[in-house]
């Protein structure tokens, strides 16, 4: 083996060390000249699809908004509470108030009891309430903008205005909704669909609850709800609002946080997993371009050695593998049946409360 073929045989060996070495490969991956774009978490949603998402309760009382997107990124806890006022019907106003802030809940998911039709609502559409609920957490200002918009269609469709059970104002280009007497509070039930003029495409699956809906453009209106009794409690009515100037959940006067293990170990998740592809991703460019490189100079040693001497059968021998990429791919394929199209999937478990 002459000079050059001893120092091509150490580079190769190197350049295998740095292509299968975790530490290396992130070395390794320097070299590549064009990155692949960062991988979509899949949580961002268009505008167009966020209209979608909060058609339902874009129409309703500020306050009950808020309480809907913070609740929603409970969907366990809006479960478990819509399953207890079934399992407590015989209490009302005040007692199930006094048993509900004895409960372990979110502050807004107990304000949503006070609501019980928009709770049962959000249990029977839980795919639906599971996804506003990841919207509002991963864009909030988008979500309350996409509020802003469907309001904006409703009132442009002559179908919200004020009138006795709620008061509608336009402050600086928002449309605000209050209760037009601040102590009851009527939810609106309306078609969510076609209410904002053109039809906007229904929420796949969605189940029309009793009570929240009205067929035909219009608006309607229940019973009334009374708060009076919910003064004393932490998580009652006017601790809730919408700051629409800096687009956010407002709770206790500052911005509401949701520290819902659901939602955020959910995203967490699926960012660990796409961080992970891409660096496998980048682990495979490298081999591959390795792989190139190699099959390159291969196939020119083999051109100039090809004749009557038969070297080429040995040169093959010895770098078989790598001619046609076996190792590389070997691990790259390994990769792919572990973490890519197993349980171990960032897409399925993602996807639990949404499915």
């Amino acid at each position: 083996m002459n000079i050059f073929q001893k120092s091509l045989a150490v580079l190769l060996s190197w350049s295998l060390v740095i292509s299968t070495v975790p530490g290396g490969a992130a070395s390794a991956s320097r070299f590549v000249q064009s990155e692949a774009p960062p991988a979509n978490t899949g949580t961002t949603q268009s505008p167009e699809e966020l209209q979608q998402l909060v058609a339902p309760i874009a129409l309703y009382p500020d306050a009950l908004v808020s309480q809907i997107l913070a609740g929603a990124t409970y969907p366990t806890e809006i479960v478990e509470a819509n399953r207890w006022m079934q399992g407590h019907s015989n209490l009302e106003g005040q007692e199930v108030a006094n048993e509900v802030d004895k409960q372990s809940w979110d502050p807004s998911v107990k304000a949503l009891t006070q609501f019980p039709s928009v709770l049962a609502n959000m249990d029977k559409n839980l795919s639906w309430t599971s996804s506003l609920g990841d919207a509002y957490a991963n864009q909030p200002q988008d979500v309350m903008d996409a509020v802003q918009v469907m309001r904006a269609h409703a009132q442009q469709a002559g179908n919200l205005k004020t009138d006795k059970h709620e008061k509608v104002e336009t402050q600086a280009n928002t449309i605000v909704i209050e209760p037009a007497e601040p102590e009851v509070v009527y939810v609106p039930t309306y078609d969510p669909w076609i209410v904002y003029g053109p039809p906007v495409v229904a929420w796949p699956g969605w189940y029309w609850y009793p009570g929240l809906y009205v067929p035909g453009p219009g608006i309607g209106f229940g019973l009334g709800f009374g708060l009076g009794f919910l003064t004393g409690f932490a998580w009652g009515w006017h601790h809730w609002g919408c700051d629409w100037g800096h687009r956010t959940v407002i709770y206790n006067h500052n911005t509401y946080i949701s520290h819902s293990t659901t939602i955020v170990n959910r995203n967490h998740f699926n960012r660990t997993t796409n961080n992970f592809n891409r660096s496998t991703n980048n682990v495979n460019r490298s081999s591959n371009i390795f792989n190139r490189n190699t099959n390159t100079v291969n196939h020119g040693h083999a051109g100039a050695q090809h004749g009557p001497s038969g070297e080429s059968g040995m040169h093959s021998g010895a770098f078989g593998g790598y001619n046609h990429g076996a190792v590389a791919n070997g691990f790259s394929a390994r990769g792919r049946s572990s973490f890519g199209g197993g349980g171990f999937h960032g897409a399925g478990a993602g996807n639990s409360y949404s499915k």
